[in-house]
């Protein structure tokens, strides 16, 4: 996903940038917003105020976050998607600008045609935690054998339909052939809150709030959901070597803002992100919540985002999912 040759070039390209004259010379002259449609306190949350605080300054202009949570990111993407197209209202989202057409038929937005991306930003993998004192589940055979031993009664949370969470729960089940309940929340906070009191059997939570509480010994973790394992659970394997072959839910971040923004805007955005997170300060944040940093150039986001419709629009019809 990352693009080895932007990355080395994209210092030249801002040192041109500030040397010319152009709309992104003049831009920003005022605040801009940040939104973030989902609560505080999640991943999303965390990298974006934490690149705020450091592209801001070399931006010159405050960005201030704003969270419109609700219906899996869909109220904060409309927003987006009805602003102006002036540069001043951008978005972090995630894999939802993928699978979002497919779960809601009436959708108030087109991921494609109504945004320009800006940069991917990172990928945060999921993991697959239930509460230390359920007893005899220790990795994802026992998940799988407590499940069918209990069909329709067992249940994962997540932070609402149509989340990564969600999904990682509906491909799982899928593969697995058992049959679990999803219990949506309004966020991952509340959700492993009633993880933690033992409301909810399992959750296929973000690392960033999952991590915590692995460390205290409140979760215990079960399996990754992505390919490979991170360095932010080190010993903790991945579902697909764990006993679901080609498992594989990998949630990204990226930032888009309204379509026709100008291009020259765009670029300078897309800079001011990808320096901000070569920084040692980004880097260390991005590491602390288990975020592993991509950056792109806005044609790389948009050739991914193509991808991933294409990919989960398959996932989602193949195993009939749904937003409850």
């Amino acid at each position: 996903m990352k693009s080895p040759l932007y990355l080395k070039f994209i210092f030249i390209t801002a040192l041109a940038l500030c040397a010319g004259t152009s709309n992104a010379q003049e831009w920003p002259t005022k605040p801009i917003k940040w939104i973030v449609p989902f609560p505080p306190g999640g991943a999303m949350d965390v990298i974006a105020r934490s690149l705020a605080d450091s592209s801001s300054k070399s931006l010159g202009q405050a960005i201030i976050v704003e969270n419109k949570p609700g219906a899996g990111g869909n109220i904060g993407a409309e927003l987006v998607a009805r602003s102006e197209a002036d540069g001043y209202t951008m978005m972090i989202t995630s894999i939802g600008m993928a699978t979002n057409k497919f779960l809601y038929p009436k959708l108030g937005y087109d991921p494609v045609k109504d945004f320009s991306p800006v940069s991917l930003i990172a990928v945060v993998p999921n993991v697959l935690v239930t509460n230390s004192t359920q007893p005899n589940v220790k990795n994802v055979a026992d998940v799988i054998a407590n499940a069918k031993a209990q069909p329709g009664k067992l249940t994962y949370a997540s932070a609402g339909n149509g989340t990564s969470i969600h999904l990682a729960g509906e491909v799982f089940t899928s593969l697995a052939k058992i049959d679990m309940q999803h219990i949506p929340y309004k966020g991952s906070s509340p959700a492993v809150t009633d993880l933690l009191g033992g409301q909810v059997n399992y959750m296929f939570d973000s690392i960033t709030s999952a991590k915590p509480h692995i460390l205290s010994g409140k979760l215990r973790p079960i399996g990754l959901t992505t390919l490979k394992r991170s360095k932010a659970l080190p010993s903790v394997p991945t579902i697909a070597e764990s006993g679901l072959p080609g498992y594989d839910v990998t949630p990204w971040f990226g930032v888009f803002v309204p379509a026709n923004t100008p291009k020259s805007i765009v670029k300078k955005l897309n800079i001011a992100l990808v320096v901000s997170m070569n920084t040692p300060a980004i880097k260390e944040k991005f590491e602390s919540i288990g975020a592993e940093p991509i950056g792109s150039s806005p044609e790389e986001m948009a050739i991914y985002l193509n991808k991933e419709i294409e990919r989960w629009g398959r996932v989602i019809s193949t195993n009939s999912i749904k937003a409850d």
